[in-house]
């Protein structure tokens, strides 16, 4: 249980951050008008941006396939709706919902296109789905050991089931019978310490990550991150 509290600490950081905040608006922006309208937030992690869309009119649901997380949300968000449930199988009807959000998702699934297919599935007729995320091979870390940091950021990747997904956001949407995809790339840029959860995630290489912390700690840190923006019409 600590480390789930360690974990929602660090999410709480990253996604209080003004750029974390404007991404995701974005991201309900490009769902279309939210009124009323029943939205799935498929890997909804504690749940925040299903509150969010909750706020913004619609009836939103959060699936998520760690318990912990979905548990976590319930008792964060009580205005929200959510389920345990997996990408693939999302425990929705056929056509049921407006909207399908996927926030950082697709790089842990080993079958990507399976999970559009599904979102294909769950979404009515003239339904809005946007992508989100980060192609784990283009991070921009400002660092003095700069080909360890490339090695690091390589082993992070290669780590994950589709570490390089987000730029084949268009194409899984084309694929699957989506239209009129509009791609955009908002780059996230960290300059303090809320930069340093993120990098002990890709590593736990000390001597790399004291060097990164000194940064923090003398104002010399930097981070970028480009986030992948994709959204298409059902």
């Amino acid at each position: 249980m600590v480390g789930m509290y360690n974990l929602l600490a660090v999410l709480d950081a990253f996604d209080a951050q003004p750029q974390a905040l404007e991404l995701r608006a974005r991201s309900y922006e490009l769902l279309g008008d939210l009124t009323g309208r029943t939205v799935v937030d498929a890997g909804c992690g504690p749940g925040r941006a299903v509150a969010e869309l909750v706020e913004r009119g619609a009836r939103a649901i959060g699936v998520d396939l760690d318990p912990d997380m979905i548990a976590a949300a319930r008792e964060r968000w009580p205005t929200g709706e959510f389920h345990v449930g997996d990408a693939y199988e999302l425990p929705l009807e056929t056509g049921s919902v407006s909207g399908y959000r996927a926030d950082k998702v697709l790089h842990t699934l080993d079958d990507p296109a399976r999970a559009v297919a599904e979102a294909r599935r769950v979404l009515a007729p003239g339904g809005r789905v946007v992508l989100l995320g980060q192609d784990w091979d283009t991070f921009v870390i400002d660092s003095d050991e700069p080909e360890t940091t490339r090695r690091l950021i390589q082993a992070k990747a290669d780590l994950l089931p589709s570490p390089r997904v987000a730029r084949r956001y268009r194409n899984l949407l084309l694929d699957a019978g989506f239209t009129d995809p509009v791609v955009e790339v908002h780059t996230s840029v960290f300059t303090d310490d809320t930069a340093l959860g993120p990098l002990h995630r890709i590593t736990d290489k000390e001597g790399w990550l004291a060097e990164q912390a000194e940064r923090a700690r003398t104002n010399r840190i930097f981070v970028a991150v480009p986030m992948f923006l994709v959204a298409a019409q059902g």
